[in-house]
């Protein structure tokens, strides 16, 4: 993943990266972007299904008999919403994960959550009362316009996705009551591991006016210990380096840029 990250980034349109501070091959990702200064990296918030920063006796209530993240996430999830020593130890972690990423000396450029966790009412109180005293200020709102996913390739509305939506919604009210910077619209949910070439180029023929996020999980290979069953992750990799996909980006006229970018003052119309 790491070595596709810099593929992209330099033969393709991808312009920022997410960083696990506590992943196996942190130090490999740290490398790579302190070589590619023009690739902007934010913080990928972990609290379920991977490894802590913190030890496993420090947060009992966040992780598994194996001292790994709980992977049960709806039971998770009410535990940090309903104790109060989970909550305490919910937020010695994020400030651990803060911690980390502030001691690789990179400017942090956004923040998000694996499986959008931050969309957790308690953990994105958190968020809002840690983050700022890191640099937070920029923050992924998954707020996926169904219409133009439904434009590109059909398919049904689904309660799941009616339930995300009010959950983002509130996400968003509450981030930019507090001037974070949040993208207009992010893409990547509908096709979560299979932005393929073409569904990549449909979004950016479609995308609405404002500040637009797409996501996606590009790799060399897949097989990888820790991939997702399923994912295509050379099919994405494929779509942000093909010559069409960028040729299409500049027929176009779309801003390519970082959260950083926006952040100092500069937004694009598109």
């Amino acid at each position: 993943m790491n070595e596709a990250v810099e593929e992209a980034h330099r033969n393709g349109i991808l312009t920022c990266a997410s960083l696990m501070v506590g992943a196996a091959a942190a130090e490999s990702a740290l490398a790579i972007a302190r070589r590619l200064p023009t690739l902007k990296i934010g913080l990928h918030l972990v609290l379920v299904e991977d490894v802590p920063i913190l030890p496993a006796q420090r947060i009992p209530n966040l992780v598994d008999p194996s001292g790994r993240f709980r992977r049960d996430l709806v039971r998770a999830g009410t535990g940090m919403f309903v104790s109060p020593k989970t909550k305490r130890q919910l937020a010695a972690e994020i400030t651990a994960q803060f911690e980390a990423f502030r001691s690789t000396g990179l400017a942090l450029d956004h923040v998000n959550a694996h499986k959008h966790y931050h969309l957790h009412p308690t953990v994105a109180s958190l968020l809002f009362a840690i983050g700022p005293r890191y640099g937070m200020r920029a923050l992924r709102v998954p707020s996926e316009p169904a219409a133009v996913i439904r434009s590109i390739e059909p398919a049904p509305a689904t309660a799941t996705r009616a339930a995300v939506a009010l959950w983002t919604n509130l996400l968003g009210l509450r981030a930019r009551r507090r001037d974070l910077l949040v993208p207009d619209q992010v893409f990547g949910l509908a096709w979560s591991g299979a932005m393929t070439g073409a569904r990549l180029r449909g979004v950016l023929s479609h995308v609405p006016g404002g500040i637009t996020e797409i996501y996606t999980h590009p790799a060399t290979a897949g097989g990888f210990p820790g991939h997702a069953p399923g994912y295509s992750y050379a099919e994405e990799l494929a779509g942000l380096t093909a010559p069409e996909t960028r040729d299409l980006v500049e027929r176009l006229a779309l801003r390519l840029c970082s959260f950083s970018d926006l952040d100092a003052g500069t937004p694009a119309s598109r």
